[in-house]
């Protein structure tokens, strides 16, 4: 795991730009389950994959600016992991209810779903602990994965009658990410291990 000492966290800075930007991914999801209930057609789709879109933007936004402008705080630290589960978890379930997601493919959900729920319960156990878990490479490019594979899928039909194939092209890409799901969620869950042995 990286071991790279962060910065300093300052207090809760609520109204930063940061913030407010998880603030925006977090309330994107459930404007992506009403896309996707309400609307119909190519409308729910395209508009559902633009939200999706701009909330995985955000996600490396709010982070490149906090780190930029040192606004890194205990509030934008808790909230932001919470709100990438949150239109994770939404955009795979309402993928599986209208069928996007099927056969095999749901597999690969029920993987990048049990993993963000263990590494959310290895975060909770471990920080009772003092212990903080750093985000690796792999795992960064595990989310970057899951987010285009997501992005893409979400776009379903819709884009399918622009680029024929690209369903099955998401569909390998969600199987890649939790591939890498697998990985990285043995990686956290070992290092878990390690410091309650320790302890």
């Amino acid at each position: 795991m990286d071991q790279t000492a962060p910065r300093p966290l300052r207090g809760a800075r609520p109204m930063s730009l940061p913030n407010i930007l998880t603030y925006g991914r977090i309330l994107a999801v459930p404007a992506l389950v009403l896309c996707l209930s309400l609307l119909t057609g190519d409308l729910a789709r395209w508009s559902a994959f633009g939200l999706f879109v701009a909330a995985a933007i955000t996600d490396w936004l709010d982070g490149y600016l906090a780190r930029a402008w040192e606004q890194q705080s205990t509030l934008g630290q808790m909230l932001d992991p919470i709100a990438d589960k949150l239109i994770v978890g939404a955009a795979l379930l309402m993928l599986v209810h209208d069928n996007t997601i099927s056969g095999d493919a749901v597999f690969a959900a029920v993987i990048i779903l049990c993993r963000e729920i263990l590494v959310s319960g290895l975060r909770e156990f471990l920080a009772e602990l003092n212990v903080k878990i750093h985000v690796t490479e792999l795992a960064k490019w595990k989310t970057t994965l899951q987010m285009v594979a997501l992005a893409v899928l979400l776009a379903g039909p819709a884009a399918e009658k622009i680029v024929p194939g690209i369903m099955t092209g998401g569909k390998v890409l969600l199987w890649m990410a939790a591939i890498l799901t697998l990985w990285t969620g043995y990686d956290y869950l070992k290092a878990g291990v390690r410091h309650a042995m320790e302890r």
